[in-house]
C-alpha cells in the first residue's frame, strides 16, 4: 500500500504546468493540459483561447459572485460532514481551480457539496477527519477510473423527466437550505432579503455591466457595515481560516484494513459526485448552448478530488446552484471557474474580516434567486399535457430526492420508473396473427412487435396448441427476439406444439435474433421435448 501511495503521488507531481498550455505557439496542432499520454484532455489552441479568454471581463465578475457566495455554503458543508469549516472552504478552492483545468464543462462550478458531505458523517465520526482524507482521495480514483471505462455513456439512459424531475427537487433544496436563515430572525433580514430581491432583478433592466448579485452583496453590505444593522453575517457562520492551504499525507496506516473502512464511502461519494456533475453539466450545456465533455468530466473530478485530499479537502462535485449563478452573472468559460477557486482563498485568507461581515440575507437573496431560475415552472403546466407516466417519473424524482435529501436515490427512482414504463409500453406495441390452410392442417402465426421478458406472457398465449394441425409455421419477420426469458418463451412454444404431434417451422428471424435463438434455444437439441415433459 506504502508503495502505491509514493507511486500515486509521483504521477500527479509530474504534470506539467497546466498553464504552460495556453502560452504554447499556435502552430501546435494539439495540447495536452494534463499529461502528454492523455489525449483525452488535448485540445487545439483556437479552443482554449475561446474557453480561457473569450469573455474575460464577464467571466471574472461572475467568479467573484460565485466565490463569496460559497462562503457560506462551504462553511455549512462542513457542519455537515462533523469537520472544521476550513476543510469545506480548502476543498472549495481546490477543486474550482483544478476542475476549471482538467474538467469537461467550461463554466461549471465544482466544489465542496451537501451531496458529498452527507455521505461521509459515520466516517468521520468513527474515524476522524484523517480517514475522510484517503476516501476523498480513493472517491478521486473511482472516478478517473469511470472516466476512462466511459461510464459517462450510462447517462443516454437518464429521460428528460428524470432531469426536469432532479432540476426542480434541486431547486427546492436550494430554497428550504435557505430557511434557517428566514426562521427566527429580526424583521430587517426579511427586509434585506426582500431588498437583495428587489437589486438582483431590477439591476439587469438598467444595465447589465455588472452582475446584479455582485451589486446586492455591495450594496447589502455597505447598508449593514454603514447603518450598524444587526443581522447575521458570514462570521457568525464560523471561522474563516487565515493560512494557505499545505501539502500533506493522511495521517492513516496504509494497509489493506484502511482500504476496506474507506472502499464504501468512497465508492458513494464517487457514484453520487459523479452523477450530480454529469446532470449539472447537461444543465448548463442547455442553458448556453453548447456541449460538454462527459467523459472528461469523470476524469478532472476525480484529479480534483485526489489532489484535494492531499491538502486536507473533504470531497466535491458540480453544483448546480453555483453554476447556474455563474451563468447567469455572464460566466461561460473556464477562467470563470478558476477566478471562483483564487478568488475564494483571496478573500478568506487575505480579506477574511471583511468577507465575514457580509450579511446573510444578501446571500440569501442569491440563493433565492437560485431556486426561482433553477425549477422548471413549466413543468407544472405540463402536468396536464404530458403523458401520465412521465409525470409520475418527474414527480416520483422530485420525491425522492427532496425526502431523502439524496440526489442518487431520486435519480435512481425516477430511472427505474422510466425503465418501468417504457418496458411496458413496448410490451403494448404486440400482436400474433394468423391464418390456417383450406384444409385445416397447417396454420401460419404471424408475430410483430418486441418479445422481451415484457411480453413474453402475450406471447404464450397467442397460440392454441390444442387445435389438431399437422404443421405450423411462426413467422417473426416483423419482430425482434431480445433476451434469454423471449428465448425460453419460443421454446416453450415450439416443444408444445411438438408435443401435440405438429411439425413447427420458425421462420423470418433477423441475423440479432438468430445469434441469440442460436446460442440459447433448446428446441432443436436432443431430449428437449423430453425435458419439456418431465416438467
Amino acid at each position: 500500500m506504502a508503495a502505491f501511495w509514493r507511486w500515486l503521488i509521483r504521477f500527479f507531481t509530474s504534470f506539467p504546468n497546466p498553464l504552460h498550455a495556453i502560452c504554447r505557439p499556435s502552430g501546435r496542432a494539439r495540447i495536452a493540459l494534463i499529461h502528454p499520454e492523455l489525449s483525452l484532455f488535448a485540445l487545439s489552441p483556437a479552443r482554449l483561447r475561446a474557453e480561457w479568454l473569450g469573455n474575460i471581463k464577464g467571466d471574472v465578475l461572475a467568479g467573484l459572485v460565485v466565490a463569496l457566495a460559497l462562503i457560506p455554503e462551504a462553511i455549512a458543508f462542513s457542519i455537515i460532514a462533523g469537520v472544521d469549516p476550513k476543510i469545506g472552504l480548502y476543498a472549495s478552492f481546490s477543486i474550482a481551480v483544478i476542475i476549471a483545468f482538467v474538467g469537461g464543462r467550461p463554466g461549471m462550478i465544482s466544489a465542496a457539496t451537501a451531496a458529498t458531505a452527507v455521505l461521509m458523517v459515520t466516517l468521520v465520526k468513527e474515524h476522524g477527519l484523517q480517514y475522510l482524507l484517503v476516501a476523498t482521495i480513493l472517491a478521486g480514483i473511482l472516478q478517473i477510473g469511470a472516466g476512462f471505462l466511459k461510464l459517462a455513456a450510462v447517462m443516454r439512459f437518464v429521460s428528460r423527466s428524470v432531469m426536469t424531475g432532479f432540476v426542480n427537487a434541486l431547486a427546492i433544496l436550494i430554497f428550504m437550505a435557505q430557511t434557517p436563515e428566514l426562521i427566527g430572525v429580526t424583521w430587517l433580514t426579511y427586509v434585506m432579503v426582500a431588498g437583495g430581491l428587489a437589486i438582483i432583478y431590477l439591476v439587469p433592466r438598467v444595465t447589465r455591466a455588472v452582475p446584479s448579485p455582485l451589486v446586492c452583496i455591495i450594496v447589502l453590505t455597505a447598508l449593514s457595515i454603514g447603518l450598524g444593522l444587526d443581522v447575521r453575517t458570514v462570521g457568525d457562520m464560523g471561522e474563516l481560516p487565515s493560512t494557505l492551504p499545505v501539502f500533506l499525507l493522511p495521517d492513516v496506516p496504509f494497509t489493506l484494513e484502511t482500504l476496506w473502512i474507506v472502499l464504501p464511502y468512497s465508492a458513494g461519494v464517487a457514484a453520487v459526485g459523479l452523477l450530480e456533475s454529469l446532470m449539472t453539466a447537461s444543465i448548463v450545456d442547455e442553458l448556453t448552448d453548447t456541449t460538454s465533455d462527459k467523459h472528461r468530466e469523470c476524469v478532472g473530478q476525480g484529479i480534483a478530488n485526489i489532489a484535494t485530499g492531499f491538502i486536507g479537502g473533504m470531497a466535491g462535485c458540480a453544483m448546480i446552484g453555483q453554476s447556474v449563478i455563474n451563468v447567469k452573472s455572464g460566466g461561460r468559460g473556464r477562467l470563470s471557474t478558476f477566478c471562483a477557486g483564487i478568488f475564494l482563498l483571496f478573500l478568506i485568507v487575505v480579506l477574511g474580516d471583511w468577507v465575514a461581515r457580509i450579511p446573510m440575507p444578501a446571500l440569501v437573496a442569491i440563493m433565492i434567486m437560485v431556486s426561482i431560475g433553477t425549477f422548471s415552472w413549466v413543468s407544472l403546466k405540463n402536468l396536464r399535457t404530458h403523458p401520465r407516466s412521465s409525470s409520475i417519473v418527474m414527480l416520483a424524482t422530485v420525491a425522492g430526492v427532496v425526502l431523502t435529501h439524496n440526489l442518487a436515490i431520486g435519480v435512481l427512482t425516477g430511472v427505474l420508473l422510466s425503465g418501468i414504463f417504457f418496458a411496458w409500453k413496448v410490451a403494448q406495441v404486440f400482436r400474433v396473427t394468423s391464418s390456417i390452410t383450406a384444409d385445416g392442417a397447417h396454420r401460419t402465426y404471424i408475430v410483430e412487435g418486441q418479445i422481451f421478458f415484457a411480453s413474453c406472457e402475450d406471447f404464450a398465449a397467442a397460440f392454441d396448441f390444442k387445435e389438431a394441425l399437422d404443421k405450423v409455421t411462426i413467422d417473426v419477420s416483423g419482430a425482434h427476439i431480445w433476451d434469454i426469458s423471449s428465448v425460453a418463451t419460443l421454446d416453450t412454444i415450439i416443444l408444445k406444439f411438438r408435443r401435440e404431434g405438429a411439425e413447427v417451422d420458425l421462420v423470418g428471424m433477423n441475423r440479432a435474433s438468430e445469434t441469440i435463438v442460436d446460442k440459447l434455444a433448446i428446441h432443436d437439441k436432443p431430449g428437449a421435448l423430453e425435458r419439456l415433459m418431465g416438467h
